[in-house]
């Protein structure tokens, strides 16, 4: 027993990312339009800590939030909840003054009855989720067909609870990619983690993303092409009818058949100028092709043998 609560702790502990200030407002400048009258939920915070309650309460007037909640996560004892409804004090203005603290019965985990009950009351949730139970987090979301803007990492779109959502465009990247820093606990031990000038410590990981259902810009902007086809440039695969491209930028303006590329393209995925045909990765014993689910993964191949992870894509207006 005392085994088991060890590892379990150690799994709660490298959950305990903290999203900074700086990239929270550098993401969230692209969707003040979303929040006008909606109730916005932080289900996996830390409010004594995390910058996504911090960063609302200060928004709330800008924004025109109806009202902000969060919940505080406990491992084994009752937690709380923070919520702003409006100007309690009487200041004049809406802020983390005008906070007011409830407790909760349960230890604050999304998955909690007392947090479920807060989702269904929400309308749009913002927050950094515990990557290690992310498949169930955004389960969760769509079951209770609820908006969202969450961090993640890039390589959650491989699963296949997760991947799906992208083909169906019931999800997408938002702005934020790349490598980004967490603020973490003093006892977080890692190579990636140092102490910083202001005495804290963070850690940098690579392939972090944001992921929404909220409708952006950057969606519906379309992918400057300048490449044209040619057999002897784009090879085709052995074991599948496409045409590997290796980068984004090297898609073929005017290839009229399926195209195998990185991951890398959800980034500039736009619905109105390709669509998502199929993977070729694992998912789980399955990978879908034109729709249909295989009964084995295979991974695309040319004569080198060397194979590869790819997305399969098609234009929907191929450009002669």
């Amino acid at each position: 027993m005392a085994s088991h609560n060890l590892n379990k702790a150690k799994k709660i502990k490298f959950d305990e990312f903290y999203t900074k200030r700086a990239d929270i407002e550098d993401e969230l400048k692209h969707y003040k339009e979303h929040f006008k009258n909606k109730v916005v939920f932080c289900n996996c915070d830390d409010p004594s800590i995390s910058e996504f309650y911090q960063y609302f309460s200060t928004q709330f007037d800008r924004l025109g939030l109806k009202k902000l909640i969060s919940t505080h996560y406990e491992t084994e004892k009752p937690s709380y909840k923070l919520e702003i409804i409006g100007d309690i004090n009487k200041d004049g203005k809406v802020n983390i003054q005008d906070t007011k603290e409830t407790k909760l019965k349960q230890n604050g985990d999304f998955r909690s009855d007392e947090s479920i009950e807060l989702l269904k009351e929400s309308d749009i949730v913002v927050t950094n989720p515990p990557f290690s139970l992310l498949r169930e987090y955004i389960a969760q979301l769509f079951e209770y067909n609820k908006k969202f803007l969450i961090v993640a990492n890039i390589n959650s779109t491989t699963c296949k609870e997760i991947f799906p959502l992208y083909a169906e465009n019931k999800m997408w990247l938002g702005y934020k990619q790349g490598a980004q820093e967490f603020l973490v606990p003093d006892y977080y031990d890692n190579k990636n983690a140092y102490v910083a000038k202001d005495g804290k410590k963070y850690a940098k990981f690579g392939n972090i993303c944001w992921l929404t259902n909220l409708d952006i810009k950057k969606r519906h902007e379309e992918l400057d092409l300048y490449k044209k086809y040619s057999p002897e440039e784009y090879t085709k695969y052995d074991n599948y009818d496409g045409i590997e491209v290796g980068s984004v930028a090297n898609i073929p303006m005017d290839y009229e058949g399926n195209m195998g590329v990185p991951v890398s393209f959800l980034y500039k995925y736009n619905p109105e100028q390709f669509e998502i045909v199929g993977a070729d990765f694992d998912l789980a014993g399955a990978v879908i092709i034109d729709g249909k689910h295989k009964p084995k993964p295979q991974r695309f191949y040319i004569e080198s043998n060397r194979k590869y992870a790819r997305i399969i894509i098609r234009h929907k207006k191929v450009k002669k």
